[in-house]
């Protein structure tokens, strides 16, 4: 009887546990977030640059994230979290001085530019570096057993982050200019840095040899690939859907991202226990389903409240893909491997978005702008497909 009585306080701990951890992602995800919305704006009609390259400079971020990824699976593995957290606090400092001088330079088009590119991949290794350490400090701190809602909770800090950093950036910018958002960049990366600095590291178990990344990241392979098709539908959203707003003369571009990001906090609140209740690779379906959905009402939306809808539709779909996939994933390998593990995991959504800018600019250029969504609701409907398949392996050959 005491321990049923002492269960839900245990709870309690172990979320503000996990929460003192995650906590490093949104403040790494909110300087990310105050960029996002106003950049590709800024790109395209202030310094007069096409679409498609405003969707190359916003992508170049995960050219390094992607490459970094792996340096900090080896650094959490070896060392333990706390290093690269700290790092990535040193990148996002660097990314707001860049972006407060590529604002400064903006009557020299070509110069801002150029600044600009070196802002998005120093950005990208910041996120590189803070992408999944948090989540591999606070399963260090809890333990195993509660991976799902380390992975669940660091992707309400993300995604809180940007819904939060999003509408922020544009207010700033609009009454104040971008500069002052790298400022408010700087700021809240120290704050980041000095926090991590005070907390207490944390290491993995070594109970089985390390392997390479490279063998890591095959055996995690088959649930990237599908995280990865599932994000194409965020990253349209999160990248095209100030300009698409514009190309409908319709207002509210940066409402419809936080509705998005709302629905896609409260599915992770209120359908968390859906993973360990009907597996990952289940849920996985269901919300590769529902994203597929609302991308399909997007697309058909002839009014800004339908296409909100639509949104809200996919990021409550979106909620749970990465951590219903990511629990398939880590159980794969050692805990020895395990910063590997969600490290290359988190490559395939870093792929996703960065391809996403490139692929749907050429898009948006070649068929015109409103050809974006059903594209992307094709590319996650894909994702749905491979979903299925995953799942039937897996009843058919238990073992794998």
């Amino acid at each position: 009887m005491q321990a049923e009585l002492d269960a839900p306080a245990s709870l309690a701990k172990i979320r503000l546990t996990i929460i003192g951890f995650v906590s490093f992602t949104f403040f790494g995800y909110f300087t990310i977030g105050l960029a996002l919305a106003i950049l590709p704006v800024f790109i395209h009609q202030q310094l007069g640059y096409s679409a498609m390259v405003a969707g190359v400079i916003i992508s170049l971020q995960y050219v390094t994230t992607f490459l970094f990824r792996g340096y900090a699976g080896n650094i959490v593995d070896k060392r333990g979290p706390k290093p690269a957290v700290i790092l990535g606090m040193m990148g996002f400092v660097a990314s707001g001085v860049l972006l407060f001088i590529a604002y400064m330079f903006r009557e020299i088009p070509m110069l801002s530019l150029g600044i600009l590119v070196i802002t998005r991949l120093v950005t990208g290794f910041g996120e590189g570096l803070i992408g999944a350490s948090p989540t591999n400090w606070a399963i260090f701190a809890v333990g195993d057993q509660h991976t799902g809602k380390a992975i669940s909770m660091n992707g309400i800090a993300s995604y809180g982050a940007l819904a939060l950093g999003a509408p922020l950036g544009v207010i700033i910018n609009h009454s104040i200019g971008m500069g002052a958002i790298g400022i408010l960049i700087v700021a809240v990366s120290l704050g980041g840095f000095f926090y991590a600095k005070s907390k207490r590291p944390y290491r993995g178990k070594r109970d089985a040899p390390r392997q390479s990344f490279l063998q890591v990241f095959k055996t995690i392979a088959p649930y990237g690939i599908c995280l990865a098709l599932g994000g194409l539908g965020f990253g349209t959203i999160s990248t095209f859907i100030t300009l698409y707003y514009a190309s409908l003369n319709w207002s509210g571009a940066v409402l419809c991202l936080s509705v998005f990001s709302l629905l896609f906090i409260l599915g992770r609140i209120f359908f968390e226990n859906f993973i360990e209740t009907y597996g990952g690779t289940k849920t996985a379906i269901i919300c590769l389903a529902l994203e597929t959905a609302g991308l399909l009402i997007i697309w058909l939306a002839n009014q800004p409240h339908v296409a909100l809808i639509g949104a809200g539709i996919t990021g409550l779909g979106f909620s749970l893909v990465f951590p219903a996939l990511g629990v398939e994933a880590v159980k794969l390998v050692s805990g020895s491997n395990k910063g590997a593990a969600l490290g290359g995991y988190g490559l395939f959504i870093d792929m996703s978005l960065g391809v996403t800018g490139p692929l749907v600019g050429g898009v948006a250029s070649r068929f015109g702008m409103e050809y974006i969504f059903p594209f992307s609701m094709a590319m996650v409907f894909i994702g749905f497909v491979f979903a299925v398949v995953l799942n039937y392996r897996k009843t058919i050959m238990p073992e794998d």
